[in-house]
């Protein structure tokens, strides 16, 4: 018996959310959509029971952003786990290790509950290591829940079912968007995460506020330096003023929107219906930014690992040295993505590594960002049926073919190969040397980069859907060309 029958049993038996029988409208799939935002929103406001919040330390800090969740509340891990599996699912089904045939129906639901299965275990290896090690979360002690006294271990055990049960919602609230709504819910998780963040950073009533910060200089109640000498001038970009962070912002949003226009498109023509015309679009980011979000998946779990050993067992220097809780030399340092200016303008103060380290340190984070960009592109176009076989075979099977060449979806699959995989690699490397770009520089609301840039891609992307899916509500018809019926 193989693997496959072995764990049929459990794998066809893991919960899932029922797929609508017919069309969904588009104003019920926008309240699903809307629902699980709301219930989002409302689960990171749920603090951890038990949980001492002064003395907590978020593993995920920096990373915070991408892996949406909230550090304290039940959604502590993010989409982490989600991601992870992702990962390993696409590296076992790159290289054909598990056999299964996507256009199987047995085999769908056998991937489906794979799927589920490994998301559920990477929850739970998460969800240990930060409760029960290192101290990242302690508890308050001992707690009364409804007259049961538990002691500080019953209060671990008490944290580790939230968390557990928080990083289950969001693998079932992702699915029910992905069935029912618009988009997908890691997506949309990230949009509100980094959303929430970019309007803090704007109107916020602190220092870190642009609005705010502004207020205060022009009224006179924030020094600066003499512009004259350089430093006013420095506060004003920099620092107070946030100038730089600004044109960062807006350069990011511009610079997305453009590349998602930018776009190889091939004519088509229906093969029964004279007249009938349109075109095949292969954008410049052919397989949008989400695998973006695995690049830094991989770097946030390096750093984890980092995180877990450095507090059980330590480590030899050469591996890593830990100040405050960050690496600050050795191979974690190095391998650690730059999400700050703070953390590579060697001439100052604040970076107390020499000039050649931190140009080490970049040009790693240039080399992972480009490279794992373009190689997690690859596999997110095979593993999605966005490949040229895959994109042939949907040309096929809505009866519309390329002008000037016979009607096969081998033909069909040539043309494609001219340009989806050269264009899959360009643009999963411009997207990685984009973000490392935006880290470096910095944006409003501490977002970083790479947030702000998946949610302004991930937003262009929403739109669109949300687009055709009114075009295909006006026209029926269209449905059915496009497979969604």
């Amino acid at each position: 018996m193989g693997w496959k029958g072995a764990a049929e049993p459990v794998l066809t038996r893991m919960p899932a959310v029922r797929r609508p029988e017919g069309h969904v409208p588009f104003k019920r799939k926008l309240a699903w959509t809307a629902g699980i935002l709301v219930l989002y929103f409302f689960l990171t406001n749920v603090a951890l029971l038990g949980l001492d919040q002064g003395e907590a330390t978020d593993l995920f800090g920096q990373f915070r952003a991408i892996l949406a969740g909230e550090f304290g509340s039940i959604l502590q891990v993010g989409i982490g786990p989600i991601v992870t599996a992702s990962i390993v699912l696409q590296l076992l089904g790159g290289t054909n290790l598990l056999g299964l045939d996507t256009d199987d129906p047995r085999d769908q639901v056998l991937y489906q509950g794979l799927q589920k299965l490994l998301v559920v275990v990477m929850t739970a290896l998460t969800a240990i290591p930060m409760v029960f090690a290192g101290g990242f979360l302690p508890v308050q002690g001992s707690l009364s829940l409804g007259g049961l006294a538990l002691d500080s271990t019953g209060v671990q055990l008490l944290l580790f079912v939230q968390i557990f049960v928080g990083g289950i919602l969001l693998l079932y609230m992702d699915e029910v968007v992905s069935k029912w709504g618009v988009g997908s819910g890691i997506g949309l998780f990230i949009i509100a995460g980094v959303s929430q963040r970019l309007v803090a950073g704007f109107l916020s009533l602190s220092e870190e506020g642009f609005f705010y910060s502004w207020f205060q200089i022009l009224t006179g109640r924030t020094d600066l330096d003499p512009i004259a000498g350089g430093a006013g001038l420095y506060q004003l970009v920099v620092t107070e003023g946030q100038l730089l962070a600004l044109a960062t912002t807006v350069l990011i949003f511009a610079i997305v929107v453009y590349a998602e226009s930018v776009r190889i498109e091939i004519p088509l023509s229906h093969a029964r219906v004279k007249g009938a015309r349109g075109r095949f679009p292969v954008k410049l980011i052919y397989a949008s930014v989400l695998p973006m979000i695995l690049v830094r998946a991989v770097q946030a779990n390096v750093q984890f690992l980092g995180q877990i050993l450095n507090s059980q067992w330590g480590m030899p220097a050469w591996l890593g040295v830990y100040s405050e809780g960050q690496p600050v030399s050795g191979f974690f340092y190095y391998v650690a993505p730059i999400y700050s200016r703070e953390e590579w303008l060697w001439w100052t103060a604040q970076v107390t590594q020499e000039w050649w380290q931190v140009l080490i340190r970049i040009g790693i984070d240039v080399a992972v960002m480009v490279g794992g960009g373009a190689i997690f592109a690859i596999f997110w176009v095979e593993t999605t049926d966005m490949g040229p076989e895959a994109t042939a075979k949907q040309i096929q099977n809505s009866g519309m073919q390329i002008p000037g060449f016979r009607q096969n979806v081998g033909v069909v699959e040539k043309v494609m190969e001219r340009y989806i995989p050269q264009v899959t690699v360009i643009g999963g490397a411009l997207v990685g040397l984009l973000a490392v770009a935006a880290n470096m520089l910095g944006t409003i609301g501490s977002v970083t980069g790479t947030g702000l840039l998946l949610a302004v891609s991930i937003t262009y992307k929403l739109y669109e859907e949300i687009a055709e899916e009114q075009m295909m509500e006006m026209h029926p018809m269209m449905r059915n060309m496009f497979g969604k019926e």
